[in-house]
Formats: C-alpha cells, structure tokens, sequence
C-alpha cells in the first residue's frame, strides 16, 4: 500500500469519526454515530496494517492482541450495568493514558522500528512529542484511576484538601518542564522515567481536590487528556489517523467540558488545574440539628400527581442505581391518560456522566419531546403543581443557591423547591455524593418518600390503576 493511498484512507477514517461525533450528539441518531465510528476504526487499523508490512510473527502477535482486546471489551460492555458506565469510562480512559507511557517508552528504546533515528540519536523533534505524550498520558493514567475510585464509591467524594496544594502543582509542573527540556536535549532514559513518575504524581494530585458533585465534569477533561496523549504518541509515531483520532477526542472533550463549566458556573482554567474542590470547608447547610421531615405513601403521591396539571420529573442517580427508568415512563404514560402534563427535567450533570439520565430514559423509549435540559424548564418550576425527585440529590440541593458556605455554591440546580409540592424519593435521609446535606429535604413544601426507587414508583401505578 502506497503512501498517499494509506493517508486518503486515514482521512476517510477522520470524516467518519467526525460523522461519529454529530451522531452521538442525540440519542435518535446515536447507533448511526456510533456505526460510523465502528467502521472509521475498522479502516484505520487495516490500512495501519497494510502500512507496516509487519513479519507473519509480529502480524500474529498483533492479531492476538486485538483479539484479547476486542473480547475484553465486548464481555466488559454485555456485563456491566449502566449504573456503572461511569466509572467504566474513566477506568477506559486511564487505560489509553497506559498505552500512551507503554507506546512512547517503545519509541524510545527501538526508534529504527518507527524511523525516528537510533538509540542516542534520535530526533529532537521526536523528543519533544514523546514527552509530551507520555506526560499527559501518565496524567491521564493516574487522574483517571482516582476517578474511578471516587466514582466506585472506594474513595470519598469529598473534596480531599493537601496543605499548600496549589504550590505542589505549580513546583510538579516546572519540573516537569525542565524534564522534558532537558530529555529534548539529552534524550535521556532517566528523565523520560523521572517525567513519568512527575506526572503519575500530579495526575493524582489534580483530581483528589475535586468533589463527586463536580465528577461528570472530570470524566469529560480526562477524556480530553487521554485525547491528546493519543495525538502526541501519534505525531511521534508519524501515524496520520492516530493525530487526527486523538485532535477529535481532545478537542471535543475540551469543548464538552466547557460546556459544562459554563452550566455549572465553575472555572474552566480551575478544572484543567485541579482547583475544583475549592479552599471552603463542609456547607453550613451540613448542621442541621434536629430538624424533621414531611413523609408519604406511595398513595398519598398518586393522590397528588393524579390531581395536578402539569408534573415535572427529575430522575438522578438513585434512578440508575435502582433501574427504575421503565416504571417511571409507565407512571408518567398512567398520568398522561389522566390529562395530566407531564415534562423531564435533566441537569447537566445528572448521574454521574454527561448524558447518563438522557440514555437511561431512552432505554425506557420515553419520548425525546417530553426531555428537557436545565435551561429550558427551570422558570417552569414556579408554575408546576408537583415536582418529582427520583434519585436526584445534589443537583437539587438549594443550599447551590443559596448558601455561599456550601462546596457546591454556585453550581445551577433545578429549582424544584419552586413548585407547589416536591416528591423525593430516597432510602434514607443521606448526603448526596458531594458528601453535604440537602436542605430541600426539610422544605414545608417537600413530601419525602422513603423506599428503593423502583418500587415506590411501582406502587405509586399501582394508586393510580386503583
């Protein structure tokens, strides 16, 4: 295969990673974007293939690796719940940060195999992408395993405070400069593996400050990283799809985080620098004394759904966690019969990645018209008869609001303390996965409804059929 032949099919394989993308920024055209990927990737490793001309015995061993591969991930994908996808993401994504370290470390020892020059003389160029490359992936290796942890529930979700942290960063990130300065000039083994052992520390060190309300938004930069680790092991490698692949992911979970920076007022700079969590510490909103709460039956929450004119539902994680996404559609279609409106209302962070409410909901086949984004139903909630929580907690908490002491101030919620009457389902009367009390939960205007989510909702269309 020629050059020129490989480098049109690379570019044919970016156009559909592109088309991938569009795709799978709705969920009615989300299994074509998803093909489109699919089939760009297909072409990308076959024409990488045809393009080294690798021996029968390094085709064989290749070969064997997709294979391991490839099963992994399909029985990974049949077995694991859509609760868990979240953190299966960011274990994903710490796995491409590895491949990065693993692919440059190779580089580096057998240049000659990637016509980058030999050991001792390999060129500067080169350099410098390899170890920008294997820093950004060390930092995604690492960032994303304390991901993972957070969002497993293996470590706490509050924000974890290092004294003088900020200052730690800074003094990591100038010595890793000076590293990758340095092994530019001398192509020194020493200082690739110091510039590693550098970044394995600082990826740990920017996401242990950043507290589970703000996680979604963590995954997305991760993403982002493990994008460019990919791009600079691509330039090293002289691999036109890998560039072009790893600038896609890169730039679109930049922009993704963006987005969810500005919905959350929060600072883009501060995310990319670990400074998340803030300097406050534990929301007023946690001491609350003895204060009580409203409780009720699944009866009395078809009483007041089934007389109410318009009802607006804000599924959370405690949804996903109890998969209670096909109950929840059968008791919005049993109100619908009623005359009842009824909406959706989805933060942008609700669950524990971007779009997990949104998936889940289609799964349960409810109508993508009846789905609305934060900012376009939260001035409806002052003229809603029944706000229904199900599973949603931090992105309700008014103490976002209203209390500047809370770690989540500022953070937009859906304001469904403004309705007439709030249902929220819940186990008990815990914290949310920031680790602070709701407030909302002690509003005259809130009925809490304590039971596992599903079967509350079972039992509310039971009333209803009643």
């Amino acid at each position: 295969m020629t050059e020129n032949f490989a480098a049109f099919l690379y570019l044919v394989s970016g156009v559909l990673f592109i088309l991938a993308l569009r795709g799978l920024s709705h969920p009615t055209t989300s299994r074509q974007g998803n093909m489109f990927g699919m089939v760009g990737m297909a072409i990308a490793i076959v024409t990488t293939l045809l393009l080294a001309g690798p021996s029968f015995g390094s085709l064989v061993l290749i070969v064997l690796g997709i294979a391991i591969g490839g099963a992994g991930g399909a029985i990974v994908a049949k077995r694991i719940p859509m609760t868990a996808m979240p953190q299966l993401v960011a274990a994903f994504h710490s796995l491409v940060g590895l491949a990065a370290v693993m692919v440059a470390a190779a580089a580096l020892y057998a240049p000659e195999a990637i016509g980058i020059g030999t050991v001792g003389a390999i060129h500067g160029q080169a350099l410098v992408e390899m170890s920008i490359g294997v820093a950004i992936g060390a930092i995604t290796f690492t960032g994303s395993i304390i991901a993972f942890l957070k969002l497993d529930g293996r470590m706490s979700g509050k924000p974890i405070m290092l004294p003088s942290r900020h200052l730690i960063n800074i003094a990591l990130g100038v010595i890793m400069v000076a590293l990758v300065i340095g092994f530019a000039v001398t192509e020194s083994h020493v200082m690739f593996w110091l510039i590693v052992l550098v970044a394995l520390a600082l990826g740990v060190l920017l996401i242990v400050p950043i507290g589970g309300a703000d996680m979604p938004v963590v995954v997305s930069m991760l993403n982002s990283y493990s994008g460019w680790a990919a791009a600079g092991i691509g330039f090293t490698l002289q691999n036109l799809a890998l560039i072009i692949t790893g600038a896609l992911v890169g730039s679109s979970g930049a922009i993704l985080s963006y987005i969810m920076c500005k919905g959350m007022n929060r600072s883009f700079i501060s995310v990319i620098l670990g400074g998340f969590g803030g300097e406050s510490g534990p929301a007023g909103a946690d001491d609350l004394g003895d204060r009580t709460v409203k409780q009720g039956s699944a009866e009395d929450a078809a009483y007041l759904m089934k007389n109410a004119g318009r009802v607006i539902i804000v599924p959370g994680y405690g949804m996903a966690v109890a998969q209670a996404q096909h109950a929840l559609r059968e008791m919005a279609d049993k109100l619908k019969e009623e005359g009842v409106e009824v909406k959706y209302a989805i933060h942008p962070v609700a669950g524990r990645m971007p779009g997990h409410m949104n998936v889940l909901l289609a799964e349960a086949n409810v109508p993508y018209d009846d789905v609305f984004e934060l900012e376009d139903i939260n001035s409806e909630f002052a003229q809603t008869d029944v706000a229904f929580v199900i599973g949603a907690n931090d992105v309700t908490n008014p103490a976002a609001r209203d209390d500047k002491a809370s770690p989540i101030y500022g953070m937009p919620i859906l304001n469904v303390d403004q309705a007439q009457t709030c249902l929220f389902i819940k186990r008990s009367l815990g914290s949310g996965y920031a680790g602070i009390d709701n407030t909302l939960f002690y509003k005259d205007n809130t009925m809490m409804l304590f039971s596992d989510a599903k079967k509350m909702v079972e039992d509310i269309v039971k009333s209803l059929n009643d």
